[in-house]
Formats: structure tokens, C-alpha cells, sequence
């Protein structure tokens, strides 16, 4: 399908969606309400429960265009659509139906609580996943999002969370800890401004922290104390991706490349899924704004090129913030001793 093709789709499916909702606001909140509604209207209010809890939610999730539609975001949407029905329908004519958005309301509710008791199984189960990290010797970057996984469930919520205790453990419990090194560790920052820039970063926010919660103190003390816990979220990340990003270089080993930059972006490569790597030149030139691509350059001052491209066989899944995942087809790698990588594979 081409981008027209695409876009052509995503304005009918917008059309619709305002098709159906406009066609129910002016049956119901109109002049022309009473003359087109009967005294018995079920079959009427029946058909607007369903344009609104099901035909509209399908187009809004429809209008995600790649996404597959997940049965939890439509409950979520048809909850939404049967809650703005019960305002939008005349109470004389929606009472035979007043319980449909309590019943909708019930089930958001039980998968609420369904969410929840992963919470709970997290935590009974989290002093065994400590203990097998501990007994592995695996960085926790790679090893606690995959324990979790593998051990409670690949729910998002549970991702996320994975991924918040290990911010916290960078930022907090790893300061005692040295970076590994050795022939088949390569450093991806030291020859970057990447640790200067986040220190950087640091100060500003501590800065505007005193700064703006000393002037909207008095006007909004919420606000104010938002704002705050906000700024210390915030200074606790970087403290955490800079312990990432200084203890988890790039590694070889069990036949995989684990590369990393920090705690948004992570990467296990099969050395036998590599189909090619491109060197020096051939990788200064590549055009690294495709979306196929995962870029692991420490940020710098100035603009600087990869050292290689490593090209996958297949594309292979990269975990990203908060636990997302994307698969990508290549990544352009920047290390502080490229000839060194190069060596391995020579």
C-alpha cells in the first residue's frame, strides 16, 4: 500500500468517524429530535449503542494506521463510547439501557485489577529474579527486563516497570560497581561530550527546580510541588543513564553483540544474523535517517559518523523507553576504538 493509498485511507476513516458521530448528535440533540424519533424508540437507541460502543471505536483504532487493534484499548474505547452515549441520549429514552455503561465501567475494572495482581506477582516474585541476577553476574540492563519477561509476563505495564527499577537501580545501587573491560568490551562515550551533556543537563534542571518552584509557590502550591517531584524524576533519570551508559559498554560474547546507550536503547545481535558490516567511509557516507535504523552515537557538541553499519539477516527487536520494543533492520554503531571492533571480525 503506498502513502497516498495511506492517506486516502486514513481521511475515509476519519469521515466516517464523523459521520457516525454527527449523524447521532443530530438525531438526539437537534430541532428535528422530535420529529424523527418515535415514542418507541429501542431499536433506535439500540442502534446508536452500537454505532457508539463498537463501529466508532473500531474506526478511531482503525485510524492507528500499522497498529493491530488490541482487545483491551477497545474495551477502553467502548467503555468511552457508552459513557458519552449515556450523556448524549435523552435520559426518557436511555433508562431501558441506564445499565450498559455500569456493566462497561465493571469490566474496565476487572482488567484494572487483572493489572494489578501483576503488580502483586512482580513483587512476590522479585527476590528470585534479584537473586538469579546476582548469581549470573549479567548486567541488569539486559538480564531484569528479560527475568520479568520470562518469569511474570510480557504485559506493557510490567515492561514499564521493569524498566523504572532499573533506573533506580543505576541511579541509586550501582555506584560501587566498575565498568567491565576487557578484549571484547568497546566504550561507546569516552571520546564524547555525552557524560558532560547530561551533568549539563543536571545543573539546568536543578537550577530551574529553585527558580520556578520559588515563583509558582505563591500563586499554585500544587502546581508547584508537581513541578518539583517532576525536576527530581528527572535529575534521578540521568543520574541512571549515565551509570548505564558508563557500565554497560558495547560486549561480544556467547556468540551475540550486546550493545547499548544508556537506558533507552538496547540491543541483542547474533553474531549469525549479521549479513554484512560496512566500515570507515562506506559508513561515514549512509544515510542514517531511515527509520530502519537504531543509532547508538553518544551525543556530542558537533555532528560525528558512525565507525560501522552491521546489516541484519532479519530484522531484530530493540528495546527502547519505558519498555517499548521496535525491530529494525540495521544500526549504526560509533565506538572509541573502532579498529579494535574491527579486528573481531577480520
Amino acid at each position: 500500500m503506498t502513502a497516498v493509498q495511506r492517506d486516502h485511507r486514513f481521511y475515509i476513516l476519519l469521515f466516517l468517524l464523523f459521520l457516525v458521530l454527527g449523524a447521532n448528535t443530530l438525531i438526539y440533540r437537534s430541532p428535528l429530535t422530535p420529529l424523527v424519533l418515535p415514542a418507541d424508540a429501542d431499536w433506535v437507541v439500540i442502534g446508536s449503542l452500537i454505532d457508539l460502543a463498537i463501529v466508532a471505536p473500531l474506526l478511531v483504532l482503525s485510524l492507528k494506521r500499522g497498529k493491530k487493534i488490541k482487545v483491551k484499548s477497545f474495551i477502553a474505547w467502548m467503555v468511552s463510547g457508552l459513557v458519552f452515549a449515556r450523556f448524549l441520549i435523552p435520559s426518557a429514552y436511555f433508562e431501558p439501557f441506564a445499565y450498559m455503561p455500569f456493566a462497561a465501567i465493571g469490566l474496565e475494572a476487572i482488567i484494572v485489577l487483572a493489572e494489578l495482581g501483576l503488580v502483586v506477582l512482580l513483587a512476590w516474585r522479585l527476590p528470585g529474579i534479584i537473586r538469579w541476577i546476582k548469581a549470573h553476574g549479567n548486567s541488569p540492563l539486559y538480564s531484569f527486563p528479560a527475568a520479568v519477561e520470562k518469569r511474570v509476563g510480557t504485559h506493557m505495564l510490567l515492561r514499564l516497570l521493569a524498566y523504572e527499577m532499573v533506573m533506580f537501580y543505576y541511579a541509586f545501587a550501582s555506584w560501587k560497581k566498575k565498568a567491565p573491560v576487557g578484549r571484547n568490551y568497546f566504550s561507546l562515550h569516552q571520546k564524547s561530550s555525552l557524560i558532560a551533556f547530561y551533568i549539563m543537563l543536571i545543573h539546568a534542571v536543578a537550577i530551574e527546580t529553585v527558580g520556578i518552584h520559588w515563583l509558582i509557590h505563591e500563586v499554585s502550591p500544587i502546581l508547584s510541588l508537581l513541578l518539583l517531584v517532576l525536576n527530581i524524576y528527572t535529575v534521578i533519570y540521568f543520574i541512571g543513564e549515565i551509570q548505564a551508559v558508563r557500565l554497560n559498554p558495547l560486549s561480544v560474547k556467547n556468540e551475540q553483540i550486546f550493545v547499548s546507550l544508556g537506558l533507552g536503547k538496547r540491543m541483542i545481535i547474533p553474531l549469525k544474523e549479521i549479513e554484512r558490516i560496512r566500515w570507515g567511509k562506506e559508513a561515514a557516507e549512509f544515510n542514517m535517517k531511515s527509520k530502519e535504523t537504531i543509532i547508538f552515537i553518544a551525543k556530542d557538541f558537533e555532528h560525528v559518523p558512525p565507525n560501522c553499519i552491521v546489516e541484519f539477516a532479519k530484522p531484530l527487536e530493540a528495546s527502547l523507553f519505558y519498555g517499548f520494543k521496535k525491530s529494525y533492520t540495521q544500526a549504526a554503531i560509533r565506538l572509541d576504538e573502532p579498529e579494535r571492533f574491527k579486528s573481531l571480525f577480520s
